[in-house]
């Protein structure tokens, strides 16, 4: 039986550690209100806050799970940061797509080890984390991004969630490629077949069609929106292309729960609309998934909608005005 202190193997990839707490690792300080810290360990350093300091000397060596008391009383909570809890809290360029959405993701998108992913925009690298951590070293994330400014900082926070030094010639996580520019134009260029494609972006109805010569027969598109305009467009876009499946829409709603003995409600806060995730599976060549036999509800299509239209759906003209 291996130990229980011996280390994740570092050709893992995971960015997690076992084992006593080391220099450079990251750790989080939760204090008896909830608020939290993320710092990282540095030999004789110092870590102050409103109810005093802690020497960072005092948690290097010590297994995780403590509870460590600063200069004026404060008790503080010590654990590795999850990825969870890494990505909220991590610097922000662009917004980050939370955890409830990147565990949807990663789930309805079957996101498997050895998986070839696209991913675009990177934003700020919170779903880059979660992708890589999938797809495991034997697999493959390319993303793109447009801003340089963003695709800096998502390079930076990946490179700190998997332990890799921030400096221009350090090897990065053998599964990523980051690349400066728009899917819609170097996808195609690249000549890469993948088998899942996530579009993190305001329109990505504009890369479905490199997202349709790119997939393997059987992959997975999957768009994340924020809007029922983008959702709209982005779905109708899928079936007008129709070498999909029928596209799947949904959110997913969080709300945690009060537990206190006999006094069980749900909690006064919840992780409520963040963004609309919609899926569809990629036909083989030349072929194309049935239409569907349910008929559109009464105005769907009517004269104020100006998207795209699935085959057999004519537009609507005007009626007379007063």
């Amino acid at each position: 039986m291996p130990s229980e202190n011996v280390d994740v193997p570092p050709e893992a990839w995971s960015g997690v550690h076992r084992g006593p707490l080391r220099v450079g690792e990251w750790v989080r300080l939760v204090d008896t209100k909830g608020r939290k810290h993320n710092i990282c360990l540095e030999a004789g350093k110092t870590f102050h806050t409103n109810r005093g300091g802690m020497d960072h000397d005092d948690l290097i060596g010590r297994d995780e799970g403590f509870t460590i008391t600063s200069t004026s009383g404060g008790e503080y909570l010590v654990f590795r940061p999850l990825l969870s809890e890494f990505v909220v809290s991590m610097p922000r360029g662009a917004a980050v797509v939370y955890p409830k959405d990147a565990a949807q993701i990663v789930a309805m998108a079957d996101i498997f080890p050895g998986a070839d992913v696209v991913e675009a925009g990177v934003g700020s690298g919170a779903l880059t984390c979660s992708l890589l951590r999938a797809v495991g070293p034997h697999g493959r994330v390319q993303s793109y991004e447009r801003r340089e400014e963003f695709a800096e900082v998502a390079r930076r926070n990946v490179n700190q969630f998997f332990g890799v030094p921030n400096e221009p010639d350090a090897p990065g996580h053998p599964a990523w490629t980051l690349t400066l520019g728009d899917l819609a134009e170097e996808l195609p260029a690249s000549g890469m077949r993948c088998d899942r494609i996530i579009l993190d972006m305001l329109a990505p109805w504009e890369c479905l069609d490199a997202a349709a010569d790119a997939l393997r027969p059987g992959g997975i598109v999957c768009a994340y929106v924020a809007t029922t305009t983008q959702l709209s467009r982005f779905t109708e876009t899928v079936r007008v292309h129709g070498g999909f499946t029928e596209p799947q829409a949904w959110e997913s709603l969080v709300r945690d729960w009060h537990v206190e003995g006999l006094a069980v409600r749900p909690g006064h806060k919840m992780i409520g609309h963040t963004a609309f995730l919609v899926t569809a599976r990629r036909m083989g060549p030349g072929e194309k998934a049935p239409r569907k036999t349910r008929r559109p509800a009464p105005g769907a299509y009517g004269e104020d909608y100006t998207g795209p239209r699935p085959e057999g759906i004519p537009p609507v003209e005007p009626g007379p005005t007063a």
